[in-house]
């Protein structure tokens, strides 16, 4: 719901609360405000010209020489490139000097010979979206109309020095939906008065029930229906106010009438539509449920099949209107309209929104339908929008109104005593304070003795239990100052379970590393649902996607993370490392929730080290990414059962990628992104890792030990192995290990070397073995004698010569 201040201040006083002090209260008071947003902020110098003379430009055929008064002792030439400028035009001037939306400054120039002094303005150049911009203005330059004065603020004329409250209302404030609603909340919290208005139209001696009937056949779904007639309306433009605020409120303006019911719409909440009287086919209304299969044009030329689920406006005949959603082609307002039946109705909010959902149109009105709107401005709201017609469009108000059906709402009473308000909030409230909030919030209240009650008005349908004046009151009496207090008796003091606590000590580790967490979305395309996934399976599609790009779960972590580097990298951000921990979704079958298993992932691109003082750089490679994931095996106390196995799965480069293993069992992979997949991407080198953190951290540990420190020195020996180029040197490491048995404490490669002086096929391998004995001081011999153990194995289970 976007809030006109401007606007607002019709209804209740703001003086003294600026725009964004009213947010901060609001926001405080249980009603998010996302944000404040003053157009004018970043304009300056842009006011209203009167085009004196209009010529071609001698040098272009598409630029037009303007004469234009800007209020100053002298007017200006403008060069203008909009069709539609002419003589006698108050268009908005950005003079020499002004300043646009994006920072765009307006300079003297010279265009094709000619000189410039300033710019004649479209709307959109003034911040105005174009979808809000009314069509005639769409493209080319805005006319003011005649009220204007050259010179003056064009900004102000345009109440682009408005500010635009945007609330993020939750489903149960549909209250919030209206202008008028707002001004309530607004000065309950401020403890002012609500200005309302008081529509009275004027009416002709000619009734309009002489004009229309209306029956209702569908009484479950339109318990009432209130028409009102105006005659002889004049269409064309609405007034410049009404335009701005309803641009300002995001609808788009059109005409006087229809402009008039979207103005009541936003003012009071109710939904309005206007029928063209003499189009409509007949002088009888019939709200009746549709056929089905039945066709009906809607106002956007469209066809639609409507189903009997589906609730329509006819003439007795053939349906003029979707309930509730959208009105028909064959019944709209347009240029020729002269005379013009007004609907205010109260509708089922769910048969609205079956409609809705089932032809995708989703508008201002049907969106109020299916929170609710108040029952008592039914009438109220097409008595308002009798009278703008009249005002506005010149029309005549034909005498008292058509009403079809019944609705009687009473108000609501809800009881609460004071202590059970105290004990809910922690409070010390006295019966006046509450009193005095209830009077703030316009609700009627009667006490007796320790118990107050609340006739809650049927615009707060939202209140309905003791709970609900409980929170009404704490948010006006203010959160902030409800007192903090600790609970009482005997309790179990919470804490993270070893799950949490592992999955905390993991992004840690991470974080400490370099990494950033991402957060990505859980939701993606067909194409990439499966990419990198450890585990493939048919991906899980939604029922209803947002877009085509949020159809299906995800099966890995990967691809988002990937986009999220390449997103960075096109921002001039080309070393990033960047880690996440979340769900992904595996098929389990058919209609049989789909198996959810939470992941570790990670991608480094750029840089890993730059220290440029020291003249030290190191780009990240497969044993960076490599060795963060030993790491934090180590950190979490599985180093030695984490083992690595040459793999090359899809989307991973074939020579550059290993397979995660736990105690033998795969858990995840490590490895450079496929070259293909990082050019497609824009991306030079990336380097991932994906593994089953559950797995990871669910694993069977024995207790933490520790050994003392040695006291006996050890002795070290350095061996290089000739083997097949195809043997890896972990399958070397582990022959080693379980050779060398428990004097062998540490092993680990140093070198590995091809080419020159190397039999084609072959390889060099250089391993560094360090042997101790934490009871005594080991012998030369006995070194010796495991050591020859050692190359035995070597040579019988892999092959391996020493390199002479």
């Amino acid at each position: 719901m976007f809030v006109s201040y401007k606007w607002l201040e019709q209804y209740v006083d703001l003086s003294g609360v600026t725009p964004q002090e009213l947010a901060e209260k609001i926001t405080r008071a249980g009603i998010e405000v996302e944000g404040v947003e003053t157009p004018a902020s970043e304009m300056k110098n842009i006011v209203v010209g009167y085009v004196q003379s209009r010529e071609q430009h001698p040098n272009a055929d598409k630029l037009s020489k303007c004469l234009v008064d800007v209020g100053e002792e002298e007017p200006v030439q403008i060069i203008c490139g909009a069709k539609n400028v002419d003589a006698g035009q108050y268009v908005a001037v950005a003079k020499t000097g002004a300043v646009l939306p994006g920072n765009f400054k307006i300079k003297r120039a010279k265009l094709r010979g000619e000189e410039s002094n300033g710019m004649i303005c479209s709307l959109s150049e003034l911040g105005i979206e174009s979808r809000l911009t009314p069509k005639e203005y769409a493209e080319g330059i805005f006319n003011f109309p005649n009220d204007v004065t050259p010179g003056e603020d064009a900004l102000a004329a345009l109440n682009r020095d408005d500010a635009i409250l945007e609330l993020s209302l939750t489903p149960n404030r549909s209250d919030a939906l209206s202008m008028i609603g707002v001004a309530y909340e607004v000065a309950a919290i401020l403890g002012r008065d609500v200005k309302l208005p008081q529509p009275n139209p004027a009416e002709s001696t000619e009734k309009a029930a002489d004009s229309i009937q209306i029956r209702i056949d569908a009484p479950e779904d339109n318990p009432l229906y209130i028409a009102r007639v105006v005659k002889n309306v004049k269409i064309g433009p609405s007034p410049l106010w009404m335009q701005t605020f309803l641009m300002n409120a995001g609808v788009r303006p059109h005409n006087n009438v229809v402009d008039i019911t979207n103005y009541v719409l936003m003012e009071y909440g109710q939904p309005l539509h206007a029928f063209d009287l003499d189009r409509l086919g007949s002088n009888e209304i019939v709200v009746r449920r549709a056929d089905e299969d039945e066709k009906f044009v809607t106002l956007d030329d469209t066809e639609r099949t409507l189903s009997a689920d589906q609730l329509v406006i006819t003439n007795g005949k053939e349906p003029v209107a979707l309930a509730g959603v959208m009105g028909g082609a064959n019944s709209e307002v347009h240029e020729g309209t002269v005379n013009v039946l007004i609907e205010s109705a109260y509708f089922d909010g769910q048969i609205v929104r079956t409609a809705s959902k089932a032809h995708g149109l989703r508008s201002e009105a049907s969106a109020r339908f299916e929170k609710g709107v108040d029952p008592a401005r039914v009438q109220a709201a097409c008595d308002r929008a009798a009278e703008l017609m009249a005002e506005l469009a010149g029309g005549t108000v034909l005498s008292g109104s058509v009403v079809a059906g019944e609705l009687n709402v009473e108000p609501k009473k809800v009881s609460i005593t004071l202590e059970r308000l105290n004990t809910r909030l922690g409070t010390d409230l006295q019966m006046g304070g509450v009193e005095d909030i209830f009077r703030r919030l316009q609700f009627d209240t009667e006490t007796n003795g320790n118990e107050i009650t609340v006739t809650v008005p049927t615009r707060r349908s939202d209140i309905t239990i003791p709970e609900d004046l409980t929170e009404e009151v704490a948010r006006l009496y203010g959160y902030d100052h409800i007192p903090l207090t600790l609970p009482e008796g005997e309790s179990q003091p919470g804490g993270l379970s070893p799950y949490q606590l592992g999955r905390r000590v993991v992004r840690r580790y991470l974080e400490g590393a370099g990494f950033n967490q991402a957060v990505t979305y859980s939701l993606t395309s067909e194409k990439r649902a499966a990419q990198f996934a450890l585990e493939v399976r048919q991906p899980v599609a939604l029922a209803m996607p947002m877009s085509e790009e949020r159809a299906y779960l995800r099966e890995s972590l990967l691809p988002h993370l990937i986009e999220a580097a390449a997103y960075n990298n096109a921002r001039q951000m080309a070393s990033a490392a960047l880690y996440e921990t979340g769900s992904v979704y595996l098929n389990e079958g058919e209609n049989v929730q789909p198996k959810e298993e939470e992941r570790l992932a990670g991608v480094i691109t750029g840089m890993w080290h730059e220290h440029l003082w020291q003249g030290e750089k190191k780009a990240a490679d497969f044993f960076t990414v490599k060795g963060i994931v030993e790491g934090l095996a180590a950190r979490i106390g599985l180093a030695d059962r984490l083992t690595f196995q040459k793999s090359a799965p899809e989307g991973f480069h074939p020579g550059r990628t290993a397979e995660v293993l736990l105690d033998a069992e795969p858990i995840g992979v490590v490895g450079q992104l496929h070259p293909s997949l990082a050019k497609e991407m824009d991306l030079k080198e990336a380097y991932l890792f994906e593994l089953k953190l559950d797995m990871l951290l669910n694993a069977d540990r024995e207790d933490l030990s520790y050994v003392p420190i040695p006291r006996f020195p050890s002795i070290g020996r350095d061996i290089a192995l000739v083997v097949e180029s195809t043997v890896e040197a972990a399958s070397l490491e582990t022959v080693i290990k379980q050779a060398g048995g428990s004097l062998l404490t540490s092993v680990r490669v140093f070198d590995v070397y091809e080419g020159e002086r190397m039999e084609e096929g072959k390889k060099s391998v250089a391993f560094a073995l360090t042997y101790a004995d934490p009871e005594k001081t080991l012998t030369d011999e006995e070194v010796t004698a495991v050591h020859e153990k050692v190359l035995a194995a070597l040579k019988e289970q892999a092959g391996a010569e020493l390199r002479a």
